[in-house]
């Protein structure tokens, strides 16, 4: 980069804190979606849905046949994603589990959110549960239960435990079934699973490499059961679907393996558990979820409500980035985006995302409307008819159902995170800038990339760009606001 781009975002660096306020004001915290409440929508001709929103573990962006795969076999997510829309440009709000999931069910990007890396209580290995969210903290789950909705989630929680204020009980669930540890959630045979803060033993399990009880089989059971209870108690419901497929360890029934036949060479189990065919193993845990699915659209069909029901379906991060258990390069799960969990790159935080509701989201439609985990809780606010909380989301209720003139549009998407050596991005337009290591460099200089003629990103344009460089830097900075937690801090915040 030249020394005139280096003095001028050293320039940035020193101004924004006097100007972040004035910045803040002049930008909107996303462009046109100000962190103030948004007029209603007129609901009078619209009833409102069941919801069930579908989060895969660890998925990435290509690895459903409805997105590009090949090998793997996913054909009851394909056909749901065939009967409504498609997303093209839909992004996590972090890399990895637990900010991801803060960001999803708060509606705060990286640079606002309270969760902004993954963070244990307890000790590393100690299953007391991920940093809680705060008590006074507005949820999706909330939003739909004071809307009179029945709230229920199921697989994995990671924003605190059964005594913590971040209990999903305490977060808008009436049920939880799961786990509440995401350290807990890596093992699929686990000696217990916990049911709204109380541990279910599972006989025959004792969280070895193979057991008598798969979870995913039994969370996916008590979400089914928990649709047929609402149906028949005449309650609208959402349920939170946060399945740990297909995160690492590499375990899945016996019988699932037949549907693959890969090249192997065993993984012996240096990290997690062991798999003599750990290609056939992933396969077949994603193909598990999604044999899952089939299960709940079968019961949505058979209760005679799938109409009445909007199907939400993503994943949490890009695919993991241990390729002797989990081989991203033989199944593309990626295409040619670079990077893979844990990074700020498209690999890392571009996610597959589609909407099913009949009759009301045209089938067999895509949208290349710039969107992120972050818009859900005022796309649902928006659904219900009520008062969208503060959050840097807008709505994506519009495009789906097909009012495209009518729709808000994001003027740029934010990451702020702390892990993997601290990661900042900006996106606008079709432009993104990436600064990595800022924890050990906190000068560490951007990378600016084109994603619509290098969707790979491997051109580096931040010295033909030098302008644009420091506007995306100016407004990615006073974006930046001091995390709560001081673990989470690193580098410049707008209100120091």
């Amino acid at each position: 980069m030249s020394i005139s781009v280096r003095q001028s975002l050293i320039f940035v660096a020193r101004v924004v804190l006097a100007g972040a306020l004035l910045l803040s004001a002049a930008c909107g915290v996303t462009g046109d979606a100000p962190r103030e409440n948004t007029p209603k929508e007129n609901t009078s001709n619209r009833s409102t849905p069941n919801v069930i929103y579908i989060l895969a573990d660890d998925l990435g962006y290509r690895e459903l046949g409805s997105y590009g795969q090949s090998k793997i076999k996913t054909p009851h997510l394909d056909a749901l994603a065939q009967r409504g829309m498609r997303f093209t440009q839909h992004y996590t709000s972090a890399p990895v589990c637990a900010p991801a999931r803060c960001s999803l069910l708060t509606g705060m990007h990286g640079g606002h959110a309270y969760i902004r890396d993954n963070s244990e209580v307890g000790g590393w290995n100690s299953h007391g549960g991920q940093l809680p969210l705060p008590a006074d903290t507005t949820t999706v789950a909330s939003v739909f239960r004071r809307a009179g909705y029945a709230t229920g989630g199921f697989g994995k929680w990671g924003l605190g435990n059964a005594e913590s204020s971040g209990d999903p009980l305490k977060q808008g669930f009436d049920r939880f079934f799961g786990y509440y540890c995401q350290r807990h959630a890596h093992n699929y045979y686990p000696s217990y699973l916990v049911d709204s803060g109380k541990e279910r033993q599972l006989e025959g399990n004792n969280a070895g490499v193979s057991g008598k009880v798969y979870a995913p089989q039994l969370i996916a059971d008590e979400l089914i059961a928990f649709v047929r209870s609402q149906h028949d108690a005449k309650k609208p419901f959402f349920a939170y679907y946060a399945s740990a497929l297909p995160h690492l360890a590499l375990q899945v029934p016996e019988q699932e393996l037949a549907a693959y036949d890969f090249e192997e060479t065993p993984y012996t189990g240096k990290s997690y558990q062991p798999h003599p065919r750990p290609r056939a193993a992933y396969a077949a845990m994603i193909s598990f979820l999604d044999k899952q699915v089939g299960r709940l659209v079968a019961a949505l069909e058979e209760l005679g409500i799938a109409d009445e029901t909007l199907i939400c379906f993503s994943s949490d991060n890009g695919t993991t980035h241990l390729p002797l258990q989990v081989d991203a390069k033989f199944f593309a799960s990626v295409g040619d985006l670079r990077g893979l969990k844990g990074s700020l790159f498209e690999g890392g935080i571009r996610v597959p995302f589609f909407a099913v509701w009949p009759g009301h989201i045209r089938s067999s439609t895509t949208s290349d409307v710039l969107s992120a985990h972050y818009d859900m809780l005022a796309t649902f606010a928006n659904l219900l008819g009520v008062d969208v909380p503060p959050s840097d989301g807008i709505s994506l209720l519009p495009t789906l159902l097909g009012h495209d003139k009518e729709q808000r549009h994001h003027d740029h998407l934010i990451w702020d995170f702390h892990g993997y050596g601290g990661q900042v991005a900006i996106r606008r337009g079709r432009y993104k800038l990436v600064v990595r290591d800022l924890i050990k460099k906190p000068t560490a200089l951007p990378a600016l990339f084109d994603l619509e003629s290098d969707p790979g990103e491997t051109s580096n344009l931040a010295k033909e760009k030098p302008e644009l460089v420091t506007e995306l830097m100016t407004t990615l900075m006073a974006e930046r606001r001091r995390p709560e937690i001081e673990k989470f801090r690193f580098g410049t915040y707008s209100d120091d």
